[in-house]
């Protein structure tokens, strides 16, 4: 490990960055110094700017991964480096709003049961009926699932935050069945790693990308599928069955109701929604075929 990448990384931990981001963040920067084939901290406001043209007209990568490079670079020049930083010489990109892409129930159960594995099986039924994120559901442990109160106890998420999701009986069946497929000893995460799902630490982000696209194409599926399309199918699901907005910010684990209103866009209704709670119990024993 360099001196650089040592610095940068205790500057990261020491303000509790989460993992993802700190591995975001440190895969940003040296991403950057490959580019130009030189120590980062010889680098300046030009080479960004170059750099960050090239990621959208080379690499052609989307408005919010550029911006996660500029965060990154950022963090390291005035942080790590303690440099000035001028915004106006390296703008953040435009963001691009679009409506998610969304599976009806039917194709979402076509989805679950094309995955090639068991083990796959219940890793995508677990995100589409708890909405939990990519990584949210890879840090999961047999000891968050609570049948007797039946939810599952998703901790450390996005801003570190916990949050309680429901745990439907269909659900709970899979995962009895998955606990002995598994059979380690201890059994610790509810998804291990390594390809006989042995080992002590847990699957990554890819693992679950993977298991996600390879279903899609098994099922037929033309769409771009992906795991965070479970999380939008989760809300948007829960909105048609007649659950409230504050309801689904609770579940989803939004910071704001601005962000959970874009499943509002999905379904015409919208208002007639909005205005009202309808009970949406039969829906959640339900959730997860």
């Amino acid at each position: 490990m360099t001196h650089l990448r040592k610095l940068m990384l205790e500057e990261l931990q020491r303000r509790n960055y989460s993992h993802e981001t700190i591995r975001s963040y440190m895969h940003a920067v040296e991403d950057f110094a490959r580019r130009f084939k030189c120590p980062p901290d010889r680098l300046g406001p030009q080479h960004i700017r170059q750099y960050q043209a090239e990621l959208f007209q080379k690499r052609k990568l989307s408005s919010g991964t550029v911006g996660i490079r500029l965060a990154a670079l950022r963090f390291f020049y005035t942080k790590t480096l303690r440099r000035n930083w001028s915004i106006a010489d390296t703008p953040y990109p435009k963001r691009t709003h679009r409506l998610p892409t969304i599976l009806s129930q039917e194709e979402v159960a076509q989805l679950i049961d094309a995955a090639s594995t068991p083990f796959h099986r219940t890793l995508l039924m677990t995100l589409y009926a708890t909405g939990a994120r990519n990584a949210e559901s890879t840090r999961l442990k047999f000891s968050d699932v609570d049948s007797k109160r039946m939810v599952i106890h998703i901790k450390g998420g996005k801003g570190r935050r916990d949050r309680d999701v429901m745990l439907s009986l269909k659900l709970l069946e899979e995962l009895r069945e998955h606990w002995y497929r598994v059979g380690q000893r201890p059994r610790v995460w509810l998804f291990p790693g390594n390809h006989h799902h042995s080992a002590d630490r847990p699957i990554n982000t890819k693992t679950v990308w993977h298991a996600c696209q390879n279903a899609a194409k098994r099922a037929g599926i033309q769409i771009g599928a992906h795991p965070h399309m479970l999380r939008h199918c989760f809300g948007t699901h829960l909105l048609e069955a007649g659950a409230d907005l504050r309801t689904i910010q609770i579940l989803m684990g939004h910071s704001s109701l601005r962000e959970t209103t874009i499943y509002c866009a999905q379904w015409s209704v919208m208002w007639s929604c909005c205005s009202k709670c309808l009970p949406v119990s039969s829906f959640l024993l339900d959730h997860g075929t």
